[in-house]
């Protein structure tokens, strides 16, 4: 699948849908949208819950990645409702190295207008010398 940055942003955006729940925390205030290797795309939501118990939206797009058998990442993108770009926090960023080494290659917008690799985000990965 040959997708835009536009178009993996909105793809992203769809699943944006916050609902405040009990206690004030929120579902689906962000969404991520990945392409993988293999050109396929998966879509996760946020949940974000006292505790941390919730996890980022980047999570829920590998886990069904996952599902799938798949583990490389080409592109990957979060939002806001507003269609914000959000960098990935630093677990999201070693979780997509976990789940495979070669992600380190993955492309990752940062801003609508701006890509980087996960290495130059993560150049210094927990198990670099095990």
């Amino acid at each position: 699948m040959n997708i835009s940055n536009k178009e993996l942003i909105g793809k992203a955006k769809s699943v944006v849908k916050p609902k405040k729940m009990r206690h004030g925390f929120t579902t689906a205030d962000c969404g991520c949208a990945l392409i993988t290797n293999k050109g396929n795309l998966y879509l996760g939501a946020s949940i974000d819950t006292p505790s941390s118990m919730g996890f980022c939206a980047e999570h829920s797009a590998i886990a069904s990645m996952i599902t799938n058998k798949e583990y490389k990442i080409k592109k990957i993108v979060a939002v806001l409702e507003d269609g914000t770009v959000l960098p990935p926090c630093g677990r999201c960023r070693e979780f997509m190295y976990q789940i495979d080494k070669g992600n380190l290659n993955t492309e990752i917008l940062i801003t609508k207008d701006k890509v980087v690799k996960l290495k130059d985000l993560l150049p210094y990965p927990w198990d670099e010398n095990l």
